[in-house]
């Protein structure tokens, strides 16, 4: 984690909670194309899936759903940047959907790039999300506020269909 926040957490696979994993699927019309930020303790169930950092790497295709790492990697010196820049160089090449569970944290160079490149945001009403670690749920919940980002064509729809889970805006429709 960053955004100015101190993980204490053991672990660096913070993954989906299933209500947010429903609603995506749901938009998706019940299926995610590409997870590229999977572990082996992911909730996705995409078509394709590549763990982290080599999501990086590869070609991103169809309906995407991303939980990027938060905090920046020291071994391989990426940050929520990139995967911020992958989602709006890979929304622009190809004009597929994009969907990114990121922190909110609206002062930061990733959230800067959101603002030029993405189509609508979503701020969740849980502030507090409880990610499952390992398999399992955190009762703690995360240490800040997350958001949903969309890069795609249906800003209507997505904010239509997660309007339920937070306030929901279009930035450059």
């Amino acid at each position: 984690m960053s955004a100015g926040r101190k993980n204490n957490s053991p672990t660096k696979h913070w993954n989906t909670p299933p209500k947010i994993l429903a609603v995506v699927r749901e938009f998706f019309g019940g299926r995610i194309d590409l997870d590229p930020c999977s572990n082996e303790h992911s909730l996705v169930g995409a078509q394709v899936s590549f763990g982290k950092p080599h999501g990086l790497t590869q070609d991103w295709f169809g309906r995407v759903f991303c939980n990027p790492p938060y905090g920046r990697n020291s071994e391989d010196k990426t940050s929520l940047l990139d995967w911020v820049n992958k989602s709006a160089e890979t929304f622009s090449a190809r004009n597929n959907e994009i969907i990114m569970l990121i922190p909110v944290a609206t002062n930061t160079r990733h959230f800067y790039k959101i603002w030029e490149t993405a189509k609508s945001v979503c701020f969740l009403k849980d502030s507090r999300l409880k990610f499952w670690i390992n398999g399992r749920e955190d009762k703690k919940g995360a240490p800040m506020a997350c958001c949903l980002v969309y890069w795609g064509s249906n800003c209507q729809g997505f904010n239509e269909r997660f309007s339920s889970l937070g306030k929901c805006l279009n930035i450059n429709p």
